[in-house]
């Protein structure tokens, strides 16, 4: 993959911030005309600089009032089948993201749910039951003080 120049990362910052522009707006914004812009914006998608472009649900207004972090740890047998946990992980929709980690726990998910009583339902009927499973400490978010997807790119 090639380096990123100033445009470039002007046209990701902008792209971050609001997908929805026209390829118009985003070359006003970034100082260049619009096809040098396009043919950008095109390498950058085709090197997978953007992976996709979505639109960000407001989990609340959808039903998704429960928020919380769970870290897990495997036992020894779960450790060598990573990948087994790893595969069954991505299937369950309430996980939105999954980390491994290096220390004490083995993954950092976090999950959303309808409500504390469904993400009750959820530990006991599938997290806790996968195969490795070995501990969970699950901790529910109060308050969201910061959510982006942005990243810095200054």
């Amino acid at each position: 993959m090639t380096q990123l120049d100033r445009y470039e990362r002007k046209i990701l910052r902008e792209l971050q911030r609001d997908a929805n522009q026209t390829t118009a707006q985003i070359a006003e914004r970034v100082g260049l005309s619009a096809s040098p812009c396009w043919r950008r914006i095109d390498r950058l998608e085709r090197e997978g600089y953007i992976r996709k472009r979505v639109a960000i649900v407001d989990r609340r207004k959808v039903g998704l009032n429960a928020h919380v972090f769970a870290q897990v740890k495997l036992n020894a047998h779960g450790r060598a089948n990573l990948d087994e946990f790893s595969e069954t992980i991505r299937g369950f929709p309430e996980v939105l993201d999954a980390y491994v980690l290096m220390g004490t726990m083995d993954f950092m998910l976090r999950i959303v749910a309808k409500d504390i009583d469904a993400y009750e339902r959820f530990f006991f009927d599938q997290l806790s039951k996968l195969p490795g499973v070995q501990e969970i400490n699950s901790t529910v978010a109060l308050s969201e003080i910061k959510a982006t997807t942005e990243l810095p790119l200054d």
